[in-house]
């Protein structure tokens, strides 16, 4: 291992200057295999100094305008906002800190001349540093995408979401079997879900349970639309959209009979992997869903979407992004669930869900599905679970999850549920 923690920094460097110079996202760095050559320790301090960073930019550029007269190069400005966030937000000893990014950007041929500025820079924050930081106000999301959100929520809301993302996110996991006794083993707490929830759990794949395939990783949230669903045994069930595979494991584990459809081969290479885990059986198969053929009992429709409810765990999506393919997701999700209708047998069920915090992405599109089918009803009676607040349900018979709520117990990603069905 690197034990001046040079390595992690320079992968956390680059991995930064990707996300907010080429717009690429963590995810896809993350499985081309950029961390690979990192220990499991390493790999985990730079995704997390990553993600702390993006969480707290905003304050990071506040805190940095006073001492620059101009923005250096991207790459050196990205190293000072690295070194901001491990001083002020970390609470790491100033001296090392500084040392190792005037050291990296040394070793950069195009900015190795801006050593100096780094070194002097930094070192103005090693002293009061930390205290300025707690000062300055939570972290705003982009002007692009909090305005449409906060026409929708509202202000107070969208301060509220800004606190929880700032917060970043717990993890939580699926149970196989007995929820309760998992959050005892693994000392979780016990959601009303049904997920189990730790706060801070260290290495994912050396927790109890993991090897052996008694849980899988899957926000609450997430959790939520095959809970809707409520895949019976023995039922023909269809996941459409179904990578990474929270959704078809838990449809396996109840016993039905999935399909689970991915037009990308490589991301079902993790719904393998995740079947083989935990032990259950699916039939995976790669193809577009506007073409697959067949006849069901339930599908479940995760559509692809601008995936702005899951910025508390994927705080690179405002910096990748930028609301401009929003409108191409929108028309997708409609013919996509059109076609998805003609894959249900008479009197089946259809739950739609995205990760999307846009109402044209979720209430919208219901609401004008319905008002184009007359052979479809929204299906209400799905959503009478005992943990269902009232606060989730929307007007058209869905439901609306928000970061905001359960805010006190870390928040949720935000996602839309509605169950439909078809008229025998």
């Amino acid at each position: 291992m690197d034990k001046s923690g040079l390595a992690p920094r320079r992968t956390a460097l680059y991995l930064l200057d990707q996300i907010t110079g080429e717009g690429r996202l963590m995810a896809e760095m993350v499985s081309s295999g950029v961390l690979d050559r990192l220990e499991p320790e390493e790999r985990a301090r730079a995704q997390g100094l990553v993600m702390d960073t993006l969480r707290g930019m905003e304050r990071a550029d506040r805190m940095l305008q006073k001492h620059l007269r101009k923005d250096p190069s991207l790459t050196v400005k990205n190293a000072l906002r690295l070194g901001v966030i491990e001083i002020c937000a970390r609470r790491e000893a100033g001296h090392g800190v500084v040392n190792s990014y005037v050291e990296l950007i040394s070793r950069n041929k195009r900015n190795a001349m801006l050593k100096g500025l780094v070194n002097a820079v930094l070192r103005k924050f090693t002293t009061d540093g930390p205290e300025a930081w707690d000062a300055l106000r939570t972290p705003r999301m982009p002007k692009w995408l909090r305005d449409p959100l906060a026409e929708a929520w509202g202000a107070k809301p969208i301060a509220a979401m800004e606190e929880v993302q700032f917060a970043g996110a717990p993890l939580d996991l699926t149970p196989k079997g007995d929820a309760a006794a998992l959050a005892e083993r693994l000392g979780g707490e016990l959601l009303p879900t049904g997920s189990v929830r730790l706060r801070d759990p260290g290495q994912v794949t050396a927790l109890d349970g993991y090897e052996a395939g008694d849980w899988w990783v899957q926000d609450a949230a997430a959790a939520v639309p095959a809970k809707i669903l409520n895949a019976q045994a023995g039922e023909k069930v269809l996941d459409l959209c179904s990578a990474p595979g929270g959704k078809t494991l838990q449809m396996a584990n109840a016993g039905a009979k999935v399909t689970a459809l991915d037009i990308s081969e490589d991301r079902l290479k993790r719904v393998h992997e995740n079947l083989q885990r935990c032990g259950l059986k699916a039939n995976v198969v790669q193809g577009d869903a506007l073409e697959h053929e067949g006849k069901y009992d339930a599908i479940l429709l995760d559509a692809p979407c601008s995936a702005t409810g899951t910025i508390r765990r994927h705080p690179d999506l405002p910096y990748a992004k930028d609301g401009s393919g929003f409108f191409s997701l929108i028309e997708l999700q409609e013919v996509m669930l059109d076609r998805a209708l003609t894959l249900l047998k008479p009197g089946g069920r259809l739950v739609y869900c995205t990760c999307s915090l846009l109402p044209d992405e979720g209430e919208v599109q219901i609401e004008e599905l319905l008002a184009r089918n007359p052979n479809v009803q929204a299906d209400t009676a799905a959503m009478d679970l005992p943990w269902v607040e009232d606060a989730w349900r929307s007007p058209e018979g869905g439901l609306r999850l928000r970061p905001d709520y359960w805010a006190d117990r870390g928040g949720m990603d935000g996602f839309y549920v509605a169950c439909l069905r078809l008229n025998a």
